[in-house]
């Protein structure tokens, strides 16, 4: 299982997405370029320029046409994927911290820090008419949050409700007809930095500082199976194919080089989804795991570090071969 390296950022990796179809994989960082590479090969097809701060979160639609992207340079981008043209910014009063499209991309939905004496808020806008004027128009919704930030979120089903992460451990439940609050659940302690959909939509992984990752029912919120670790988990993923979880993480950036590698354990480990129990663990980067991502065929998966390589695993035979013994 020899991965391809792909270094085309300067800085630590912050999101890697795949398309729908899987055959491209769209990586932003701390620079200010995001990327994307041809996931079979590794070679890279192009960057989208234009920001001028770290890119935080990114994302794709399902046809692979537009590609959106939240930086903290205070604007919020859409591109055309074809071209790499940005097609449409709004500027925004301070970082945008994360950012969706909704299942049918004609919405999509951002999140701004709590930054600079502004609060933190959820806008929902309309994508479908990204053009010149597009930074002046109205968003459909604005939801502005009195308590704490938020630091991830995710589209429920059939668009109706958005799902947020809280940097308390808070997850709540948005309808987005009248804006209101709908569920609220605390079962996380610390920040979420990451949650994942999967492949039905029916359930969602998130990935908390306080050492765990959780997998919660999409429409209830309710809390379904725990992951623990032993120490921070910045991204999680559930596979399409098989009952498998993989989690990423590492220490705090600002903690790694009082440890060494081996202590500081920069691997991705893969968990049972059911059983919850570790079965194996995979060795590479150089520095936390900031981002992972299943291939939507599940035959390959993807991490980004803090050491700013994106390294694309391909799955051995042995690997769908593999089974639980139950």
């Amino acid at each position: 299982m020899k991965p391809l390296m792909l270094h085309g950022h300067e800085r630590a990796i912050t999101q890697i997405r795949y398309n729908r179809e899987g055959d491209l994989l769209f990586t932003s960082s701390k620079d200010t370029t995001p990327n994307v590479w041809y996931s079979l090969n590794g070679e890279r097809l192009g960057t989208f320029n234009g920001h001028g701060g770290a890119v935080w979160c990114i994302d794709v639609d399902w046809e692979t046409t537009r590609f959106i992207s939240g930086a903290g340079d205070n604007t919020f981008r859409i591109w055309d994927v074809q071209t790499g043209k940005e097609t449409g910014q709004i500027k925004t009063n301070s970082p945008v911290r994360a950012c969706n499209f909704s299942y049918s991309a004609n919405m999509a939905a951002y999140a701004t820090d709590k930054a600079m004496g502004y609060p933190c808020e959820l806008f929902i806008i309309d994508v479908r008419c990204a053009d010149d004027s597009f930074g002046s128009s109205e968003p459909i919704l604005r939801i502005p949050m009195n308590g704490s930030r938020i630091s991830s979120l995710l589209w429920g089903t059939l668009d109706e409700v958005l799902i947020t992460g809280h940097e308390n451990g808070d997850l709540k439940q948005w309808d987005m007809r009248t804006g209101k609050e709908l569920n609220s659940v605390s079962d996380h302690k610390q920040l979420i930095n990451d949650m994942q959909m999967s492949k039905e939509c029916t359930m969602f992984i998130t990935a908390s500082k306080d050492h765990t990752a959780k997998l919660f029912d999409t429409d209830s919120l309710m809390l379904l199976k725990t992951y623990k670790t032993e120490r921070p988990v910045n991204s999680a993923a559930l596979s399409p194919i098989l009952d498998h979880v993989v989690l990423g993480g590492g220490q705090d950036a600002m903690d790694v080089t009082t440890t060494s590698a081996r202590v500081g354990k920069f691997d991705s480990r893969f968990f049972h989804l059911v059983f919850e129990e570790e079965f194996g663990r995979v060795k590479g980067h150089f520095g936390p795991i900031n981002s992972v991502a299943f291939h939507p065929d599940g035959k390959s998966y993807s991490t980004g570090g803090e050491d700013g390589y994106v390294r694309v695993h391909t799955f051995d035979s042995s690997y769908f071969e593999y089974n639980f013994d139950y």
